[in-house]
């Protein structure tokens, strides 16, 4: 049942499911590629000198499959020295199976589904990543939080909307301000940076 849910939820995904590029480390000026599809992992590198030797040399490339890469210590030592643990970490997790599939929706998709939970979760939602920050933090959200307080939406608010931005306009005329600071934290969060110097 598991690995049924799994494979539908595998059909779902782009066949890329994570791509990064940068130059080596120092003293290298090697510039490193690293894409992981649905199926395997891909090394390229680009040999970067002065010598003449290695002017227009081909890139290098490695394709491994998930499993190959899960036990090849030599690639994986590599990758943590260009890119660093944290991608190695993720790497072998993505390898391992384990995708987060709710971050790979489409931005569209999560708005839609961040319009039925309360602005209390979306706060909490709104620290569990940089995407999510920035979804819970779009003027669709708010400009639903203010269709949620009021009856409808007037061409007069619409404009006063583009000047401010939904978001303040909710805090500043629906917003009960005897709500428990907590439920909003990322709002809280943002009035803290804007009024320290």
């Amino acid at each position: 049942m598991v690995t049924t849910k799994r494979q539908n939820m595998a059909s779902l995904l782009r066949e890329i499911l994570f791509e990064t590029a940068a130059q080596g480390p120092p003293p290298s000026k090697d510039f490193y590629q690293f894409v992981i599809t649905q199926k395997e992992v891909i090394w390229r590198w680009w040999k970067i000198s002065v010598r003449s030797e290695f002017r227009g040399a081909p890139p290098g490339e490695i394709k491994l499959l998930h499993n190959d890469f899960l036990n090849d210590a030599r690639l994986q030592e590599q990758l943590a020295a260009v890119f660093g643990a944290r991608i190695l970490d993720y790497t072998l997790a993505l390898c391992g199976g384990h995708v987060d599939y709710l971050e790979r929706l489409p931005d569209k998709l999560l708005l839609e589904i961040l319009s039925y939970i309360s602005l209390q979760d979306i706060g909490h939602l709104s620290q569990t990543s940089s995407r999510f920050r920035k979804l819970c933090n779009s003027e669709e959200i708010w400009r639903q939080a203010v269709k949620g307080h009021c009856d409808m939406i007037t061409d007069d608010m619409e404009m006063l909307a583009n000047v401010m931005g939904w978001k303040n306009i909710f805090f500043k005329f629906y917003f009960n301000k005897e709500h428990d600071s907590t439920a909003y934290p990322a709002e809280e969060e943002d009035k803290a940076n804007t009024e320290s110097p």
